[in-house]
Parts: C-alpha cells; sequence; structure tokens
C-alpha cells in the first residue's frame, strides 16, 4: 500500500515539474502588425434579412402590382 502511495507521489511531483523543464524553451513575442477580426459577415447577413423582409412586406401590401 505504501508503495503505491509512494508511485502517486512521485507522478504528481513529476507531472508539476514538467512545465518548469521547458520554460525556458517557450518564447512568446508580438505580432509586428495589428491583429484584425473581420465582422463584415455578420453584419451583411443582418442587412440582407432585413432587405429580405422589407420586399416580402412591400410585396404583401402591393399584390395587385406584382
Amino acid at each position: 500500500m505504501q508503495n503505491a502511495q509512494g508511485m502517486k507521489s512521485w507522478r504528481k511531483l513529476a507531472v508539476a515539474a514538467f512545465p518548469l523543464a521547458l520554460a525556458g524553451c517557450i518564447t512568446i513575442e508580438a505580432p509586428d502588425e495589428p491583429i484584425v477580426i473581420e465582422l463584415n459577415v455578420n453584419i451583411r447577413q443582418e442587412v440582407i434579412y432585413r432587405l429580405a423582409e422589407d420586399a416580402g412586406n412591400t410585396i404583401e401590401d402591393n399584390a395587385d402590382i406584382f
């Protein structure tokens, strides 16, 4: 029973020490250019939806024209 607990403790220690071993290998640098997030897709979908709804209402209101 003590051996199993010793193995669990050793594993916990190894898991905790692993990121420390890699800490010197990882470097993070900021990009030279700003990050651009384009939201045009959602805006276009909303505009198209509103236009389609408006067109449907116009057709219903003026059924004799169409």
